[in-house]
């Protein structure tokens, strides 16, 4: 997928549309005559300026945040990094803490805050929920798009824990975001650099569109294809990390790059394949 405009709905938002623009390079579009910020609307806007969408995308700029919206149906799917709305501060408060998978695969336990190093980010879901649990968290997401929407939305929940949340504010600030690489980054840590986890969630190869649980799903696969060389990053952390590597799959996937884990954790949609280096101390982070 590539990025064909940036769209800003109202004035606060057009200084944030034009450097999205810029980075990208691509037209910036005043959208403020608009009165809605339905999907059909912005269609009808970019073809008028730029060009149809297919299966291309535009950043939406508005007061709330940015969205991406994806062409390829005139439904529209908009998508973003949220970390303010009613769906992710539920969970925050009743999500049930360390008892959830994830957590327990990280090794979390009383006294014991891992600092993660989420290798695959994506829009940051997981790495809010270790986040919220006391983890310091190191993102790395390499397509240019999702990272641009990842920074977005950290930047957007900021601004608005700010004023109103504090113990919001603390969770996004353990959240850093960096613009590299994984595998180049994985690369060059040494010694005190090297993170506690690596988390990995790589894109699984997409079976069939009958077979998605969410479209969703189909905007990633064209933002970042299946990670083919998903693989080759499982080593490459193993030497990394100090303690263990955990890699997300789908319940019922292979073994990444077909090395058994030291033991995994199954859920009715999800496996969390934990690899063990050494235990846990008692007091971390």
């Amino acid at each position: 997928m590539h990025l064909r405009a940036t769209v800003a709905f109202d004035a606060e938002s057009l200084l944030r549309a034009q450097a999205l623009a810029d980075r990208f390079d691509v037209p910036c579009l005043d959208a403020r005559h608009l009165d809605t910020l339905k999907p059909r609307a912005i269609h009808r806007l970019v073809a008028d300026n730029v060009d149809e969408l297919e299966q291309d995308g535009v950043f939406v700029c508005a007061q709330d945040g940015v969205r991406l919206l994806s062409g390829g149906d005139q439904d529209g799917l908009m998508i973003q990094a949220d970390f303010v709305g009613a769906t992710v501060s539920y969970r925050r408060e009743k999500g049930g803490g360390r008892r959830q998978m994830i957590a327990k695969a990280m090794g979390l336990k009383s006294g014991v805050f891992p600092h993660v190093l989420d290798a695959t980010a994506g829009l940051g879901g997981d790495a809010f929920v270790l986040a919220s649990l006391g983890c310091r968290l190191t993102l790395l997401e390499r397509s240019p798009i999702v990272r641009a929407l990842l920074a977005e939305g950290l930047s957007h929940g900021l601004r608005v824990a700010e004023e109103t949340d504090p113990e919001l504010s603390k969770i996004l600030s353990a959240m850093s975001l960096h613009e590299a690489d994984a595998s180049t980054h994985l690369d060059q840590l040494e010694g005190a650099a090297c993170p506690d986890v690596v988390y990995l969630d790589p894109m699984f190869p997409e079976r069939s569109k009958s077979a998605l649980v969410k479209k969703e799903m189909r905007v990633f696969h064209r933002l970042v294809g299946e990670d083919a060389d998903a693989g080759a990053l499982l080593p490459l952390a193993l030497s990394k990390a100090r303690y263990r590597v955990v890699v997300k799959r789908p319940r019922l996937a292979p073994f990444l790059n077909e090395t058994k884990p030291s033991h995994s954790l199954t859920g009715k949609r999800n496996r969390f394949d934990v690899y063990v280096l050494k235990g846990m101390p008692d007091r971390l982070g």
